[in-house]
């Protein structure tokens, strides 16, 4: 049954966290590939693209696209301002609601309940002050990458995002955390630091050595050469005497 806009889904998160049997099947479709969040998401790219808004997925989905999966229990998205507007002009009302009175990036998918974040184009990561990194604007070359239909924040951005959110937000460690995590379901290589910004390279060096050292100096992982992490972006691997000024 497709609820109104007037009548919302009982709140995602919410029956999430009540465990049992639906915890366990909703987990077990998400790693399949499936279930309501993931059904969520592809409602979402349909409805984004209709209106013509580009965007990017960001947070957990992001790292499941790019090959880290876990489990999370809302869709963080990335639009331009103009998308926002956009938004909340073509869709609020018609299959979208605010999640709470007031709200004005924090949506709920009006069948599933799912919690939908969107983050701004120009926004700072973390606690939100100005720095080096700033969210991009979707629509840039080089900011995405397609995955089977859905436009996902390029891997170095989503690294370059955390890495600056971790170092400036204590509350936010668990972005470094999922950086460590990337480094080593992916084998990222350590050249990928000069893909990012100067002021994240020397805590993505830090965190790469802190993993190999985990892994007892041995890589099991396929490691990234630097010619096929030109293959993530147009972007050319920046040298030592690169400007610090950000690329987003």
């Amino acid at each position: 049954m497709v609820l109104s806009d007037t009548q919302p889904a009982p709140v995602y998160e919410r029956r999430l966290r009540q465990g049992g049997d639906l915890l366990l099947r909703e987990a077990s479709a998400f790693f399949a590939g499936g279930g309501t969040l993931r059904r969520t998401l592809h409602r979402l790219v349909k409805r984004l693209m209709a209106e013509d808004i580009p965007y990017a997925l960001l947070g957990g989905l992001a790292l499941s696209e790019h090959g880290y999966p876990r489990l999370t229990q809302d869709i963080d998205v990335l639009l331009s301002p103009a998308g926002l507007a956009r938004f909340r002009e073509r869709l609020v009302g018609r299959g979208y609601r605010p999640a709470f009175e007031g709200a004005q990036k924090t949506f709920r998918d009006s069948e599933t309940g799912v919690r939908i974040e969107i983050v701004t184009a120009g926004e700072y990561p973390g606690d939100g002050l100005p720095k080096p990194v700033a969210f991009p604007d979707p629509a840039q070359p080089g900011v995405t990458v397609e995955v089977e239909g859905i436009q996902v924040i390029a891997l170095e951005k989503l690294v370059e995002l955390k890495l600056a959110s971790g170092q400036s937000a204590p509350h936010r460690r668990r972005d470094l955390a999922d950086v460590q995590d990337l480094i080593q379901a992916r084998g990222l290589p350590a050249e990928l630091a000069e893909r990012l910004d100067a002021s994240v390279r020397d805590l993505y060096r830090q965190l790469w050595t802190e993993s190999l050292a985990a892994r007892g100096g041995n890589n099991e992982h396929h490691v990234y050469t630097p010619e096929e992490i030109e293959e993530w972006s147009d972007v050319p691997l920046r040298t030592s005497s690169a400007s610090t000024s950000p690329t987003l």
